[in-house]
């Protein structure tokens, strides 16, 4: 445990509470943990299995909740690329006044939005991006980056993760 703990770069007593769902982890850590397990973050959740035939379809009943802030946002992984995790789909809630922050992805990976209701803030460094409903947006996200809610009402989209191999 405390060898995968210091390989993962999580502490041994975070590990052992996300083993007994006694805690909410970061994605991050998630995926830190399968790296090093020798699979990917879907395989954990699921043990994804290879594809039945050339077209799947998910229903609501199979979207995975991955993510929840103490003000009720939520993030629910819909659908990812299989056998190997490359890239996968998203749903967001944000509400309001709350933010998620995230630590940065492989080098060259991205990450592409879609904004069905409100505004989502996107930050990085110093640059902030109000990306509102209707519109889309790609993030370079091998660096640390952060979404915000600043409105009043609550912000639903759609988010495309593609990891870089490197």
């Amino acid at each position: 445990m405390q060898q995968l703990a210091d390989n993962a770069s999580i502490s041994r007593r975070l590990l052992t509470q996300i083993e007994h769902g006694q805690a909410n982890p970061s994605l991050v850590a998630i995926t830190r943990i399968a790296r090093q397990l020798g699979t990917d973050f879907t395989s954990l959740l699921d043990g994804a299995a290879d594809s039945p035939g050339p077209v799947e379809v998910f229903g609501s009943q199979d979207r995975v909740l991955v993510w929840t802030s103490a003000a009720g946002s939520t993030s629910h992984l819909l659908v990812a690329t299989s056998p190997r995790r490359t890239a996968d789909l998203w749903l967001w809630h944000l509400l309001p006044d709350d933010a998620y922050q995230g630590r940065a992805d492989p080098s060259h990976s991205q990450e592409l939005f879609y904004v069905m209701d409100g505004v989502l803030t996107i930050r990085t460094g110093d640059v902030e991006v109000d990306v509102p409903a209707g519109s889309a947006s790609r993030l370079q996200s091998d660096r640390t980056y952060s979404y915000h809610n600043h409105g009043s009402d609550p912000v639903v989209f759609v988010r495309t993760v593609s990891l870089s191999a490197s």
